[in-house]
């Protein structure tokens, strides 16, 4: 697996992520998340083809920037219609996914736990093993699944470039 020490940090200390360092024009690996802790149904890129996936990934639902971010995308959802999916993965357990979403009213993208396995992470180059946890990033994925957007938040305690990742989904719906 390989190692990448200094690419981001958590508050301005540098990290390691374990997985490839993707690029824009790359095919997307393919993930397995659980949508569901009573189930062992994975929900895969498979299940958005021909769909626009914005990838929104955070460490944890239960912190500030985590619940920002996703809340974010939320709204953001709504406005970006059919033609786009909205994910967010997080290394949470997902009865804890279902509580934090319930609570906080998101109901307009999916969120998916990259707990079991951090499959998601290791195949996207965003997994903290220090922590055990998958780093603040964005993907933005067009209808063939290639990478179009990649935004590796610099420190993991940061907020992403919002309008950035949105304004890539936007560009690819013309």
């Amino acid at each position: 697996m390989v190692e990448r020490h200094g690419v981001v940090t958590f508050k301005n200390e540098p990290i390691t992520l374990l997985g490839p360092e993707l690029k824009v024009g790359d095919p997307a690996p393919d993930f397995r998340l659980r949508h569901s802790a009573f189930s062992d149904e994975r929900k895969t890129l498979r299940d958005y083809a021909g769909k626009i996936v914005l990838i929104s990934v955070v460490p944890s639902l239960d912190t500030a920037v985590c619940d920002a971010q996703t809340r974010r995308f939320n709204q953001a959802a709504v406005e970006l219609g059919d033609d786009v999916r909205v994910i967010t993965v997080s290394c949470d357990l997902p009865t804890a996914q279902s509580r934090w979403c319930g609570a906080a009213g998101v109901d307009k993208l999916e969120v998916l736990s990259d707990y079991y396995d951090h499959n998601f992470g290791l195949a996207y180059g965003v997994y903290i093993p220090l922590f055990g946890l998958d780093h603040r990033s964005i993907f933005v994925l067009d209808r063939s699944h290639v990478i179009r957007y990649i935004e590796l938040v610099p420190d993991v305690t940061d907020h992403p470039n919002y309008d950035a990742s949105l304004d890539a989904v936007r560009a690819l719906l013309v």
